[in-house]
């Protein structure tokens, strides 16, 4: 029998730590104890566990934020996980022409994992969507985009038993609906969430391939329902710009930024 031992301390230490870390310098004893429901001295023990440790940092008033420990914790992950320079390079650009936020999503340890993003000028609340989230495949243009293009025999074992719950009413729920989807995405080469993720919020997607063809990631792009109306025709042309860009990139080991002009022709090589 596998060992289910666990280590409670060490699990609501580790929950403050993640609540701290979101609070944005905000968090303060009382209010952690609220939030987890954890004794108010037992979650000042662990405060002063994670402020010795480096984990934590103490702020006038009582305050709470992450310590230099955390934050090295930080750089180490998103240096394994994150994308490379060159499509983080890509990820910049489809953020700066577009000013939306901006996804990537990869590959970790064969997990479809979101690694790196860019806020748009109007800031989204899309749930608890973070660098390192992995969940919702069913429900986000990037994991769609991607799952699109792999075997269906690969996608049917990653969903056998594994219940496809509602995020919002538009949430695709149903297998069958969504291997149909995915077959619409496999023909016009980029997937859409239209408010199955977060109300309110639209995403398009494009994925970009490795060497072998296999899919490698997606970039995306969020914004607001009424904007992704407006928009929708020059996002989706931006997204599938930049997983050319990625695509082309990992073939043959240059970046090449298509010019502006209009014939589309010319390309500029920054390798």
């Amino acid at each position: 029998m596998a060992d289910t031992t666990v280590l409670h301390t060490l699990e609501r230490g580790l929950q403050v730590l993640e609540a701290v870390a979101a609070a944005d310098g905000a968090a303060t004893a009382k209010v952690l104890s609220r939030q987890l429901g954890i004794k108010i001295g037992t979650c000042y023990h662990l405060l002063r566990t994670l402020v010795a440790g480096g984990y934590l940092i103490r702020l006038p008033g009582g305050r709470y934020d992450v310590g230099p420990r955390a934050a090295s914790l930080s750089r180490h992950l998103q240096r394994r996980s994150g994308p490379s320079p060159e499509l983080a390079l890509i990820l910049t650009r489809l953020h700066n022409k577009t000013h939306e936020t901006s996804y990537i999503a990869g590959w970790h340890h064969g997990t479809l994992t979101l690694q790196h993003f860019l806020s748009g000028l109007h800031t989204l609340n899309v749930g608890n969507l973070d660098v390192g989230y992995t969940g919702s495949m069913h429900a986000r243009a990037s994991c769609k985009a991607v799952l699109a293009f792999l075997p269906e025999e690969q996608v049917a074992a990653m969903f056998d038993g594994v219940p496809m719950e509602p995020v919002t009413p538009n949430t695709i729920t149903d297998y069958e609906a969504l291997t149909a989807d995915l077959s619409a995405i496999r023909r016009r080469g980029y997937a859409m969430d239209l408010e199955e993720f977060s109300p309110g919020v639209c995403c398009v997607a494009a994925p970009f391939f490795g060497e072998s063809g296999v899919p490698a990631g997606a970039f995306t792009v969020s914004v607001p329902q009424p904007r992704f109306v407006e928009r929708q025709a020059w996002l989706i042309k931006e997204v599938r710009e930049a997983a050319v860009m990625a695509s082309g990139l990992l073939r043959t080991g240059r970046l090449v930024v298509p010019t502006p002009e209009p014939s589309g022709c010319a390309t500029r090589d920054v390798s």
